[in-house]
């Protein structure tokens, strides 16, 4: 397999207990990084950090809230007393939930931008200084949703528009400084996201068999699919892509609802 460049390199994952975030981290571990794990649940970091070991790579379990930014703020400076600085970041970390414009609370509506905007804000903020000393780059886990809307979705729909555009508007005031900054942009990928989310284990199935007639390809994706796609926008490979929202959807983003 082609030497993608990052062994040694020091990695930040939110969301790594599990999803995309797990397999991104397990990823950077075949590739012999040192891997700063970061979610709520340490018994399922913990899972995650023999995965990345067993890989090949180095584990930090770091149990943290992304939406408190004192924890953030501990976690990143952890990482870098650990290991010296950091090369890349990766914000996984997210929820979903159902609703519209009539039933969907404030307080509904804070929370899904709280996890999935706002904390990949703050994330970026903090280690801005490190990526910038380090050249490094910073990929975002953003959507579909991102790109297209859907009904029945609204604060999710919204929270990854709002991931895009921060994502280009920091590509752009970063590229003088040598820093990268990308999303990418899954379709329904099989992870804990939905059921977290509220759905009955039936619901998913019948969402997930649904989804095989609504993605071109004719199947859902994997994580590790996802992973594959931030590890190449991660490395060196990738040196000359910044400001992108890359769709891996199975052609989902070009289809009309249905």
């Amino acid at each position: 397999m082609k030497d993608l460049g990052l062994r040694g390199k020091v990695g930040l994952v939110t969301g790594a207990s599990s999803g995309i975030g797990r397999a991104t981290a397990v990823a950077f571990g075949r590739e012999g990084m040192k891997v700063a794990l970061l979610a709520r649940n340490r018994e399922r970091l913990e899972e995650t950090a023999l995965q990345v070991r067993e890989a090949g790579g180095e584990a930090l379990v770091l149990p943290t809230d992304v939406t408190v930014p004192e924890q953030a703020e501990k976690a990143v400076q952890a990482t870098v007393e650990k290991w010296g600085g950091i090369d890349v970041l990766v914000n996984a970390a997210g929820i979903i939930a159902s609703g519209t414009i009539e039933n969907t609370t404030l307080e509904e509506w804070d929370r899904m931008f709280n996890i999935n905007t706002r904390a990949v804000f703050y994330l970026m903020h903090l280690c801005v200084p490190y990526l910038v000393e380090r050249k490094g780059n910073v990929v975002n886990v953003s959507s579909v949703t991102g790109l297209r809307a859907f009904p029945n979705v609204l604060a999710y729909c919204a929270s990854k528009a709002a991931v895009d555009h921060l994502t280009r508007a920091a590509a752009l005031e970063l590229a003088p400084k040598g820093v990268r900054v990308n999303a990418v942009n899954p379709g329904v990928v099989v992870t804990e996201l939905h059921r977290r989310g509220g759905m009955t284990e039936e619901a998913y199935r019948e969402f997930l068999e649904r989804s095989k007639t609504t993605h071109p390809l004719g199947r859902v994706g994997r994580p590790e699919e996802v992973a594959d796609l931030i590890l190449f926008l991660a490395s060196p490979h990738a040196d000359w892509i910044t400001g992108d929202t890359i769709s891996i959807d199975g052609g989902r983003a070009q289809t009309c609802l249905r």
